[in-house]
């Protein structure tokens, strides 16, 4: 149940913006703005898309302060804050035997514990969602607000399947859900978390089909591999008698055929590939990637989808820049890539290509998940623990490691460790990249800290910047 909207907390104010003019400052709270009350940083967005916007504030000393905005209709304020929702969050009402918070090790950042299900964090963050708590006053709002796109898990649209798969027999047609978010004139991306024996085969092709079928409402649709935690195995198979596996070559083979067959078919139907394949499928089968025409503008990029390929056009970019250079320039730098034990064949192939053509010692380290075991194998869910023991001992000039095994402030590691406390343990600079060429980028002028992630995925699961350190 969630409660009357309560003033929000402003943790920061964005530099040169409109609510700095204003004399707003971080620790102010935002009380209304043109008399209504807020829940969430939805509902500001919303109505400070207005030319003239009048934003009651209560000031750090209890004072009230009435700003009238003159402004352009879609310039934003500027103001920052600890969380998107402020009248709680809306939680999971599911029970899903392949749920990956269920496979989560203690210690890890108290944020990702939490088990929303919010259709506002979709809209602003991308996290996804089933759609199985939505009430009439949550579709009301969605009409109302227009909130598209949203990201939709699906898993199934047979209806006792999926029903089956959430653990939740009341669970509404999705299909139905969806058909309703286009009279509204809303889109989706959607996604299918893949567990082998469960909803794979011809249960895979029916969902693609039934999905594919609400094109456009329906713009993509990602298969992934369920992600298979020791923990998690070991519930679902007490619980369910399910067992969790991770795809071998032969299944992602597999998969990659069915996959290649239906995208060629609902290419040549509707012009744009929808069903998307995950990059873990391509990699462990050892199979080439579509081209970047395929992936219908990377909206499922956060979601492991297209990372590989926007890795290999980025790789041929940076050649490009490396032909320009100086004969020699990067000569005697040493620098260390860590990697998730999945794409580290592939980092290694292009790590020496890379110090062939610049003189550089590029060596590439395949981590292993020592948290969540190590059939966990991508880079995002890779903690500093499993750094400090998989370098420990080497003295590069600095390490290089994934963006995305960062929050979304890229300040703490899943486990909570900071980069200063690993950077410590390890004796040697840390920096961190996406793509190489950011890596030719820390060659040629040396280590850097990160900053927020670009896209907005993770905020919500990250732990809030203090205010007085913004």
């Amino acid at each position: 149940m969630s409660r009357a909207p309560q003033p929000a907390l402003i943790s920061g104010v964005r530099p040169g913006s409109l609510a700095e003019e204003a004399g707003i400052e971080p620790g102010d709270l935002l009380v209304s703005v043109d008399g209504r009350a807020l829940r969430d940083v939805v509902d500001l967005q919303f109505y400070q898309a207005e030319p003239e916007v009048e934003v009651h504030i209560r000031k750090g000393n209890g004072l009230d302060e009435l700003l009238l905005f003159e402004k352009d209709i879609d310039e934003d304020l500027g103001l920052e804050f600890e969380r998107p929702t402020w009248d709680d969050v809306i939680l999971c009402n599911n029970n899903c035997f392949f749920c990956f918070l269920k496979g989560l090790p203690k210690g890890m950042r108290k944020t990702l514990y939490m088990k929303d299900d919010d259709y506002r964090l979709s809209f602003l963050h991308g996290n996804f969602v089933t759609l199985t708590n939505l009430t009439e006053e949550d579709w009301t709002r969605l009409a109302e607000q227009r909130l598209s796109p949203l990201n939709v898990s699906v898993h199934a649209t047979e209806l006792d399947l999926r029903r089956h798969m959430l653990a939740n027999p009341t669970a509404p047609d999705v299909i139905e859900q969806l058909r309703r978010l286009g009279e509204l004139g809303l889109r989706a991306h959607t996604q299918i978390v893949l567990c082998p024996g469960v909803n794979d085969g011809e249960h895979l092709d029916r969902s693609i089909r039934d999905l594919a079928a609400l094109y456009p409402t329906v713009q993509t649709v990602s298969v992934v591999p369920v992600g298979a935690s020791p923990k998690l195995e070991d519930w679902s198979l007490e619980r369910d008698g399910i067992e969790i596996v991770r795809p071998n070559a032969e299944y992602a083979r597999g998969i990659v055929e069915q996959l290649t067959r239906l995208q060629r078919e609902l290419r040549k139907q509707h012009g744009a590939t929808i069903a998307q394949c995950s990059d873990e499928y391509y990699v462990t089968a050892g199979a080439e990637v579509p081209p970047a025409s395929w992936y219908d503008g990377y909206p499922q990029y956060e979601n492991g989808i297209g990372m590989v390929r926007t890795m290999l056009e980025d790789v041929k970019r940076t050649k490009r820049r490396i032909a320009k250079l100086p004969p020699g320039a990067l000569a005697g730098r040493h620098i260390t890539v860590a990697c998730g034990a999945l794409i580290g064949g592939r980092l290694r192939e292009v790590a020496a290509e890379l110090a062939a053509l610049t003189g550089a010692r590029i060596d590439v380290v395949p981590v292993t998940n020592t948290i969540f075991g190590e059939r966990v194998n991508v880079s995002g869910l890779l903690c500093g623990g499993d750094y400090a023991s998989a370098l420990a001992g080497m003295r590069p000039d600095c390490f290089v490691l994934p963006r995305p095994s960062l929050d979304y402030f890229g300040r703490h590691f899943l486990d909570s460790m900071t980069i200063d406390e690993l950077e410590t343990r390890l004796g040697a600079p840390l920096t961190f990249a996406s793509q190489w060429s950011e890596v030719l980028d820390i060659l040629l002028r040396g280590p850097r800290r990160p900053g927020r992630n670009g896209a907005p995925n993770g905020a919500f699961w990250s732990e809030p910047e203090p205010i007085a350190a913004r």
